[in-house]
């Protein structure tokens, strides 16, 4: 049993990561050595404009390669964050390869055999990879939502969520970052601002407009936090409700969220049991001015919770105030956390 221990703890697997020079890409190699993830060897993949390139791994550079079918040979598990329609193609592909996906992209997250996965919530659901070996990550505002809302759901019960978001434009990618950082830079200089990465400016306002738009008068976005919240809590009684907002900050996401509950959910019994939840920083205190502030989250992997207090429109209710590092929890260290159980679990 010893010596089957020793093996366990050596064991080391061949990593890629497809997507490497996008922000998240850039993220997910920064979380891989931060969590000591027992890597044997690392293939970075990008597109072929990025060959050349070289990206620092554990103090080495590595060459970035370009994604091809023939890229996942010999590789156990690969992080991909390289959009749907490449995750579409080349996930299968790696699968068919023997490497386990775990993927960044809205592209599998509701195939019926396909696991969307937060670690905080349910990570049984890892299991499932056999199906497709592929393994979903959540949307970012998605996943901060619900390592909040599991242990509610777990005590009281939720028969329903109002929601409302206000994203950082790292959501959307470099481009967006460096859009704010030049509208920003503009304006304070008295020049016109280009826009070329939203329909509308995005420094100094606010756009109710993440994705595009569909027939219920929803957005894409929307609808993903509706239908990914009631997978991963597995309870599709859950009436869930969202308007989500690009907002002119760089990183982290903050969420306006009010629960309704089928028990009665007294606001300090949740702020204790928030407390004591994996993953989850209770942040409220404001007679201190102490609540969750999108740059206090920047930059960390807990997820911040605060403004607890109680629904008093509903018998059973509950609003909060939620912020994450949309680029870190909300894709890059939630996927290499997945990798971590798939590894010392499955593998």
């Amino acid at each position: 049993m010893m010596k089957e221990m020793v093996q366990m703890r050596k064991k080391r697997f061949n990593v890629a990561v497809a997507g490497a020079t996008g922000a998240v890409g850039n993220q997910m190699i920064t979380c891989l050595e931060e969590a000591d993830f027992p890597v044997n060897s690392i293939r970075l993949l990008a597109s072929a404009r990025s060959v050349g390139r070289k990206l620092r791994f554990r103090g080495d550079l590595v060459d970035v390669e370009q994604l091809t079918e023939k890229s996942f040979t010999g590789m156990d598990i690969a992080l991909f964050s390289a959009g749907g329609s490449t995750s579409e193609q080349f996930a299968p592909i790696a699968a068919k390869a023997g490497c386990v996906v775990i993927d960044n992209s809205s592209a599998w997250r509701m195939d019926a055999q396909v696991p969307l996965v937060v670690p905080e919530v349910n990570p049984h659901a890892i299991a499932q990879y056999t199906q497709k070996g592929i393994i979903a990550n959540p949307n970012c505002s998605t996943i901060q939502m619900v390592v909040a809302l599991c242990p509610i759901h777990r005590q009281y019960g939720i028969r329903r969520i109002v929601v409302s978001t206000y994203q950082s434009v790292s959501g959307t990618g470099k481009k967006a970052i460096e859009e704010l950082f030049n509208q920003t830079r503009a304006m304070i200089n008295f020049m016109e601002a280009e826009t070329r990465v939203y329909a509308h400016r995005i420094a100094f306002n606010c756009l109710p407009h993440i994705d595009t738009f569909l027939d219920n008068g929803y957005t894409k976005e929307e609808m993903k936090m509706v239908n990914e919240t009631r997978k991963i809590l597995e309870d599709a009684s859950i009436g869930v409700t969202a308007t989500t907002v690009r907002v002119p900050v760089f990183f982290g996401h903050s969420e306006a969220v009010n629960v309704e509950t089928r028990r009665a959910c007294p606001a300090d019994e949740v702020r204790a049991l928030l407390a004591a939840a994996p993953g989850i920083k209770v942040v409220d205190d404001p007679a201190a001015n102490r609540y969750p502030l999108a740059i206090d989250a920047a930059g960390q992997d807990l997820t911040l919770v605060g403004r607890i207090r109680q629904d008093e429109s509903v018998p059973n209710g509950i609003n909060m105030w939620i912020a994450a590092d949309n680029i870190r929890k909300g894709a890059a260290t939630n996927a290499v956390q997945i990798a971590q159980i798939l590894g010392e679990k499955y593998l």
